[in-house]
C-alpha cells in the first residue's frame, strides 16, 4: 500500500497536477496573462530545472563574452595607446586608432566563435522553449524527456534562427569597430561610418525580434528554412508594438548586468542562475501563443485558446476546433458509450415500487401440486400489477425525455460518423500544426 502510494506521488510530481484526478479544471486560467503567474507560482521548481538545462548549453556563449570581457580589460591596462613604455622613449611613436585596430581584429575572433557556440546554445533553445509550450497548454511534462524530444523536433528551426541572429551581429560589431576606427584616424568618411554604426545596432534589434518569432513558429508549425524567415518577418512587422514589449519584458533582466554597479551585477547573476532563461521563454511563449491564436490558428481551422479554461464549454482546449459542449470530443466519446451499452431498464421505463401488500406464496416442507399452482397464481398477480403499473406512468415526464434524449444521442453519434467520413482535410500551405 506504501509502494503504491509512493508511486502515486513520484508519478504527479512527474506529470503535473493537470493529471491528478482531484484537480479541478475550472481552476486553470481563462487568459493568457493569469496562465503566465500560474506557471510562474505553480511550477517554480520545474521552471529552475528547465533553466538549469538551457545555462549548460550556454555555458560556452558566457565564457566567450567573459574572455573578451577579460581581454579587453587587460589590453587596456597594458595597451600602448598614447604613452611610452620607458620614460622619456615611446616606444609606438604613434598610437593613434591603434587600439580600434587591436579591437577590431581581437572582436572578429570572439564574434566568430558564436557561431559554434550559438549551435551549442540551440540545444537548450529547442528543447527549453519545447517544455515551456507544453507547460503553457497545461500538458504533463516529463522535464529530461520532454527536452530532449525538443531538441530532437525543433533544433533545425530554432539553430537557423540563431545563426541569423549571431551572423547579423558580427556584422553589427564588425561595421561599428570599422566605424569607430575611421573616426579615431580622422576619415572624411566618419559621419557615414557613424550612421552605418547606428543603422547596423538597429537593424539588429529588428533582426532579434524577427528570431524570436522564428523560434516560436518553429516550435509550433512545421515549415521550410524560407517559409520560417518570411513567416517571422510578417509577424514582426503585423504585431510590431506588442512584439517590442513583450521581447523588453522577456529580456529587461539584462540590463542589471549593465549598471557599473556590483549589487545589481550580483542580482542579474542570481536571477539567470534561478530562473532567467525560463522566464524569458515563458513570457515570449505565452505572448507568442496569444498571437497564434489572433492571427494564425483561426486562419488554419486550429482551435484557439489552447490550455486556457473554456467557461462556455465547461473544457480545456486540448488543441481541437472549438466547439460547443455538446459537440466536443469528450460529449461525443460519451454518447457514444450511452450507445453502446444500450438504454438503461431502470431509468427508460416505470420501475413499481415495492411498497404495497402482495406476497408470494410460501410453499410449505410438503406441498402438493396444488401448492405448486397458488405460487403459479401468486407470481402471475404480481407480474400483472407491474405491467398495469407500467402502463400507467409509461408517459411521465422522467420517462419519455431519457428515451427523447437517448434517441437523439443515437442519431447524431450515427450523423457524425457519416460525416466524418466524407470530411476531406486539406493541409494548409503556409503552416502545418505540430
Amino acid at each position: 500500500m506504501a509502494d503504491r502510494e509512493h508511486k502515486g506521488l513520484v508519478a504527479r510530481w512527474l506529470e503535473g497536477k493537470e493529471r491528478s484526478e482531484d484537480y479541478a479544471r475550472s481552476t486553470l486560467p481563462t487568459n493568457r496573462f493569469s496562465l503566465f503567474w500560474d506557471i510562474l507560482k505553480g511550477r517554480f521548481g520545474r521552471l529552475m530545472l528547465v533553466n538549469l538545462l538551457v545555462l549548460i548549453t550556454f555555458l560556452p556563449t558566457i565564457a566567450i563574452f567573459l574572455w573578451r570581457y577579460l581581454a579587453i580589460n587587460t589590453d587596456l591596462i597594458i595597451g600602448p595607446y598614447g604613452s611610452s613604455f620607458l620614460f622619456g622613449y615611446p616606444s609606438v611613436p604613434d598610437a593613434t586608432g591603434l587600439m580600434e585596430y587591436i579591437r577590431l581584429n581581437q572582436d572578429f575572433v570572439f564574434f566568430a566563435l558564436l557561431f559554434p557556440a550559438g549551435a551549442i546554445a540551440a540545444l537548450g533553445i529547442s528543447g527549453g522553449m519545447y517544455i515551456i509550450r507544453n507547460l503553457i497548454w497545461t500538458e504533463g511534462v516529463f522535464v529530461a524527456n520532454d527536452f530532449l524530444r525538443g531538441i530532437r523536433r525543433n533544433y533545425l528551426n530554432v539553430l537557423e534562427a540563431v545563426l541569423v541572429f549571431v551572423l547579423f551581429l558580427f556584422l553589427a560589431q564588425t561595421s561599428s569597430n570599422l566605424a569607430d576606427m575611421q573616426v579615431a584616424l580622422g576619415s572624411k568618411y566618419s559621419g557615414w561610418m557613424i550612421a552605418s554604426k547606428t543603422v547596423g545596432y538597429i537593424l539588429l534589434v529588428l533582426i532579434l525580434l524577427v528570431c524570436l518569432w522564428m523560434i516560436s513558429l518553429g516550435i509550433n508549425y512545421k515549415q521550410g528554412a524560407w517559409a520560417l524567415f518570411r513567416n517571422a518577418l510578417v509577424m514582426a512587422v503585423g504585431t510590431f508594438p506588442q512584439t517590442v514589449v513583450f521581447a523588453v519584458a522577456a529580456l529587461f533582466p539584462v540590463v542589471f548586468f549593465f549598471f557599473g554597479i556590483p549589487i545589481f551585477f550580483a542580482i542579474g547573476l542570481i536571477f539567470y542562475l534561478l530562473i532567467g532563461f525560463s522566464y524569458a521563454m515563458l513570457v515570449w511563449m505565452d505572448y507568442s501563443q496569444w498571437a497564434f491564436d489572433k492571427f494564425v490558428n483561426p486562419n488554419l481551422g486550429v482551435s484557439t485558446g489552447r490550455g486556457l479554461y473554456n467557461k462556455e464549454t465547461q473544457t480545456v482546449n486540448r488543441g481541437e476546433k472549438d466547439k460547443p459542449a455538446e459537440d466536443s470530443a469528450a460529449m461525443r466519446e460519451y454518447r457514444r458509450m450511452i450507445v453502446a451499452q444500450g438504454k438503461s431498464k431502470l431509468v427508460s421505463r416505470p420501475i413499481k415500487p415495492i411498497d404495497d401488500d402482495l406476497d408470494i406464496y410460501q410453499l410449505p416442507d410438503s406441498f402438493s401440486r396444488e401448492d405448486l399452482q397458488k405460487l403459479k397464481e401468486s407470481k402471475q398477480v404480481i407480474a400483472d400489477d407491474v405491467k398495469r403499473y407500467e402502463e400507467e406512468h409509461k408517459n411521465d415526464e422522467q420517462y419519455v425525455e431519457y428515451n427523447r434524449q437517448f434517441e437523439e444521442r443515437e442519431r447524431a453519434l450515427r450523423e457524425g460518423d457519416e460525416s466524418k467520413k466524407k470530411k476531406k482535410k486539406r493541409p494548409p500551405k503556409m503552416l502545418n500544426k505540430r
